[in-house]
């Protein structure tokens, strides 16, 4: 499933991410997905700060390792997402965590 990576429930605009781990690992094919009340097509990226692509789908196959944000017309700019090119990376799931959850956590290679 897909998992927003922004408190629910505010009109704001949300970045998911495919597969639902934080952090992000760039060797796992990472799909960037933006959702907002904006027109679709109508998806501004950006990465690491600077304009990645100007309208465009609402839907990001990541390529390059980054710090990733989309803005959708209504609703702004999404909070961030790293996606990282790392070698050993200790996952665990990207939805908001409370103290006393239970957490599976992954050791990736």
């Amino acid at each position: 499933g897909w998992c927003p990576l922004s408190p629910t429930g505010a009109q704001t605009t949300k970045l998911l991410v495919v597969p639902p781990w934080k952090p992000a690992l760039l060797w796992e094919r990472v799909t960037l997905i933006c959702q907002g009340w904006g027109t679709t097509g109508a998806t501004t990226w950006y990465k690491d700060g600077q304009n990645w692509r100007q309208q465009g789908q609402n839907h990001l196959i990541v390529t390059e390792g980054g710090t990733y944000t989309c803005d959708t017309p209504g609703t702004g700019r999404s909070p961030p997402v790293t996606v990282l090119h790392g070698w050993l990376v200790l996952l665990l799931p990207a939805r908001a965590l409370l103290e006393g959850d239970t957490v599976t956590l992954r050791c990736r290679s």
